[in-house]
């Protein structure tokens, strides 16, 4: 009784509240932004709608669900500011559901295993391809050559339609970083990538890049020929913090200094921080982490381009090369998780083209997924996870969403067995700690410190947690049920031990 005692008092009782400091420069906490204006009248439902709206450019970590949307109205509503920055905090097993219901569109799909009948001499489905594929000027139904010996004629970068005023003391989008100035040339060659991708769609007219008298057809065939030609290739697997909201405050209004808004999107790992609870970390704090942004980054560096080009899965629902031309706030950090050369970056941007047809069938033949299949068919680390996994032996991103089940095309049978062979994440299950630790956008350094990151409080959980896994003692959180049960063992015990004694004296 005593123990049982012990455990509750010492543990269950305590309430966490994360600290607000020390914050990098010119940045503030979601909460300290809405402290100060979620009293204006309608500031919360348009900040809510401009974050569930918005779809492109890594602008959200994670699809916002209705049950996501009512959690954060109720926790800005309610002045849960420690919960506001910790949202939303749940597990991966909590999450999943509200994804909603794929089971009902997948009774839409083909029988399991069977491709849509072609419709020879037609692309497959152009709107699926107007929608998630983006081509740039390069029509699916025109047979073409484009040329990469002269510079790209396309327009220079704009931050037109990627920056939004909500009122005058905040704004949503970021301006250019030091890649704006290549943006026509890193524009050009996305599109490219794209549409030689696309040559293997159903139906699509055949599509080529000349350099230098060299012809390609497919995305490696390109990356070779810029090799061939005197160019420097490199591509990375980069790992970032997603960032929510790319917000952006200025207290005193337009006319005042503007403030990064750190905002990212935290996930339950199901691991305990060490010493947060009491005996046996009962009221032990749960481990959690913002979910990171992975891609692969292609850097062109030659006689005739200059060009950065990256890859991922996004939000809206588009697997594809995208340029990554705006400015990321400093707290997202990056770190470079792998570096491929030669003829390893070949065959990371032939698997990177495989992807990108594989998502385009799932398109075709799921249209009335939820959220363009955004997390059903994984997030933006399932691919670069596959990836890496094929490259390295070992895949070290958390989460991965993608549900294997409907990886069953034949036409797809590389990337099938790609996506297949990574751990998921749907049902909640503590994910290996060297994904945990390899999601991160910062290595531990020297003393385990992980004093690059900056996010308050983040650090030490980290350092914590990533001893107990060095020494072999991170463990993961019991239910309260596994709590009282040992307070109720404890208890019968004591109980006992009482009778036996006094049966004993009254003998």
């Amino acid at each position: 009784m005593v123990l049982a005692t012990t455990l509750l008092m010492t543990g269950c009782m305590h309430r966490y509240t994360p600290p607000e400091s020390p914050m990098p420069p010119n940045t503030v906490l979601l909460s300290q932004m809405m402290r100060e204006l979620s009293a204006q009248p309608g500031f919360t439902e348009a900040l809510i709608q401009q974050i569930t709206g918005a779809a492109d450019d890594k602008r959200g970590p994670a699809l916002l669900t209705p049950d996501l949307v009512r959690t954060l109205r109720k926790l800005i509503l309610g002045k849960d500011w420690r919960g506001l920055d910790r949202f939303p905090g749940w597990t991966m097993a909590a999450i999943t559901p509200t994804v909603g219901v794929v089971d009902k569109f997948v009774g839409k799909d083909q029988t399991p295993g069977s491709a849509p009948a072609s419709n020879p001499g037609q692309p497959g489905s152009s709107s699926s391809v107007q929608t998630f594929l983006d081509l740039g000027p390069y029509a699916l139904d025109q047979q073409q050559t484009v040329s990469f010996d002269e510079p790209s004629n396309l327009p220079p970068f704009t931050t037109q339609g990627l920056i939004t005023q909500l009122g005058k003391a905040v704004q949503r989008g970021d301006g250019p970083n030091d890649l704006a100035p290549e943006h026509p040339e890193s524009q050009r060659l996305a599109d490219a990538l794209n549409r030689l991708s696309a040559n293997s769609l159903d139906g699509a007219r055949p599509f080529s890049v000349s350099l230098n008298g060299q012809t390609a057809s497919t995305p490696q065939d390109l990356i070779n020929a810029l090799s061939a030609n005197g160019h420097t290739v490199t591509v990375i697997d980069a790992r970032y913090f997603a960032n929510f909201g790319h917000l952006h405050y200025s207290a005193r209004g337009s006319s005042g200094p503007t403030q990064d808004v750190m905002m990212p999107f935290w996930v339950n790992t199901g691991f305990a921080v060490p010493g947060t609870g009491g005996p046996l970390d009962w009221g032990a704090r749960p481990l959690l982490v913002p979910v990171s942004h992975a891609q692969y980054e292609w850097s062109i560096r030659g006689p005739k381009i200059n060009a950065d080009v990256s890859y991922y899965y996004g939000v809206d629902g588009k697997s594809e090369w995208r340029t990554m031309d705006t400015l990321d706030q400093a707290w997202v950090l990056k770190r470079a998780a792998h570096t491929y050369t030669g003829a390893q970056a070949l065959e990371v941007t032939r698997l990177t083209g495989l992807l990108t047809i594989a998502y385009m069938h799932q398109h075709e033949r799921r249209p009335g997924l939820p959220f363009g299949g955004y997390y059903t068919l994984g997030v933006c680390q399932d691919g670069v996870a596959a990836i890496e996994k094929r490259m390295t032996g070992t895949a070290t991103l958390f989460p991965n969403t993608a549900d294997n089940s409907l990886f069953d095309d034949p036409r797809d049978a590389e990337v099938n067995a790609l996506i297949d062979a990574i751990p998921k994440d749907r049902n909640g299950a503590p994910p290996q700690p060297e994904r945990i630790f390899g999601s991160l956008p910062a290595d531990p350094g020297p003393d385990g410190s992980f004093s690059a990151i900056t996010i308050p409080g983040f650090a030490d959980d980290l350092k914590l947690s990533y001893a107990a896994w060095q020494d072999g003692h991170l463990h993961r959180l019991h239910s309260h049920r596994f709590y009282w049960t040992v307070g109720a063992v404890a208890f019968g015990g004591a109980a006992a031990l009482i009778v036996l004694a006094l049966s004993r004296r009254r003998r």
